[in-house]
């Protein structure tokens, strides 16, 4: 268990900006051990995850074979910036506000970021529901390399200002979150 501390915020008071992605996505089951098909690689966002059990990938929705076993369209919203290892709750915080509108969420992690999937349908309402929790959505840009810090985080016990929000933290603590995870 992590150990709380004034500079380790309660999961629940994670607070991030998230770029949306235009792009239309889809999550494609293939059999264990499966090639990645050539089709599958001309994506904006590409990712394989292999198992005993099964290959999955993450490609442009545009690209799936009609027949082939997937989830679509979908669209993408990443954590903005890196987040630190051990950092605690930022999944949590986004998913359960998505769990509450009844929004299902497809959530992956990669070396830097948390990645959150929604589907198409339901890109807006998601949006409100991480609004309305203090969090930033906003369309994605291209990445530079200076963006390198650590994720956008403003935290309720950041007496100090050092968030330039004024009122937000009044607001968060009005609002009880409950789950875990990172």
């Amino acid at each position: 268990m992590t150990q709380q501390t004034p500079e380790t915020p309660h999961w629940s008071e994670q607070i991030v900006t998230l770029a949306e992605y235009p792009e239309k996505l889809a999550i494609v089951k293939l059999p264990p051990g499966a090639e990645v098909p050539r089709w599958a690689e001309s994506s904006s966002l590409f990712s394989v995850t292999a198992t005993a059990y099964e290959t999955s990938l993450i490609c442009a929705g545009r690209s799936v074979p009609t027949k082939t076993p997937s989830i679509h369209p979908l669209k993408a919203f990443r954590v903005v910036g890196r987040i630190e290892e051990g950092t605690v709750g930022v999944l949590a915080a986004l998913l359960t506000p998505l769990a509450e509108a009844g929004i299902a969420a497809y959530p992956f992690t990669t070396y830097e970021t948390d990645w959150v999937m929604v589907r198409v349908v339901d890109v807006e309402k998601a949006a409100e529901a991480w609004r309305g929790r203090g969090h930033t959505v906003m369309a994605a840009v291209p990445i530079t390399k200076g963006e390198t810090k650590s994720a956008t985080r403003k935290t309720t016990d950041d007496k100090a200002g050092k968030t330039g929000k004024a009122g937000r933290t009044a607001k968060r603590q009005a609002v009880s979150k409950k789950g875990t995870g990172r």
